[in-house]
């Protein structure tokens, strides 16, 4: 895929939806944090059904150290690894308040070491939190990006890193909601509906036709 087609790829997909957002319900960086950890093997619709009472109880890092895990587990307890969650969130309110006055780090290094948080995290608290040009790579966007050609990579770091370099720079702040979304709701796994596609033209998919067709076929019926 040359760098003409990305450039109209995320052309469309801005006209489309010029403002994305991630679909977790936050008030805060710190909120942010916890539904982010919350959403690891899990869904944003289950994590923010979670998380208003969760919040509620524990608005900070110094208060949910007082809820303490028993309770934190027991209020999490409909989300996927609620008890290794529930350990992580404890452990690392217990880092933000010791080591940065309880306010998320805006710093790769220094969030990757809570515990909880690896890459993909860091990258959307940099993201979402601070605005920076980094790209968390999930099931979707990589999914997506060797499906429709456009970050080809046998692993994540590998896609991300291709992302990094070939994702045209007025796009990089938004690029990461985009392709999630677009990997959610359009390019999914197992039935992309690609006669809906808005890059439909523009994809490597070689069944891309073939998914198109079956989706006019049922219309017709």
């Amino acid at each position: 895929m040359n760098a003409k087609i990305r450039h109209e790829i995320f052309s469309r997909l801005r006209a489309a939806n010029p403002k994305p957002a991630t679909e977790l319900n936050f008030r805060n960086n710190f909120e942010l944090l916890i539904a982010v950890v919350l959403s690891a093997q899990s869904t944003d619709k289950a994590v923010n059904q979670a998380t208003p009472a969760l919040f509620k109880a524990a608005p900070d890092p110094e208060s949910m150290l007082k809820l303490g895990i028993d309770n934190v587990r027991e209020m999490i307890k409909t989300i996927g690894l609620n008890n290794s969650k529930a350990k992580n969130i404890i452990g690392l309110c217990a880092a933000l308040v010791k080591l940065y006055d309880s306010d998320v780090p805006a710093n790769r290094e220094a969030l990757e070491a809570l515990p909880g948080v690896g890459r993909k995290t860091a990258n959307v608290i940099l993201n979402t939190a601070f605005g920076e040009p980094t790209i968390a790579v999930d099931t979707h966007i990589f999914r997506i990006s060797n499906r429709i050609g456009l970050a080809p990579g046998k692993n994540v770091v590998e896609v991300e890193r291709k992302l990094l370099k070939s994702v045209p720079d007025e796009f990089m702040v938004d690029a990461h909601h985009w392709l999630i979304l677009h990997g959610r709701y359009t390019c999914t796994a197992k039935k992309p509906r690609c006669g809906s596609c808005l890059i439909f033209d523009l994809c490597e998919f070689r069944d891309r036709n073939s998914f198109a067709m079956a989706k006019h076929g049922a219309a017709a019926e």
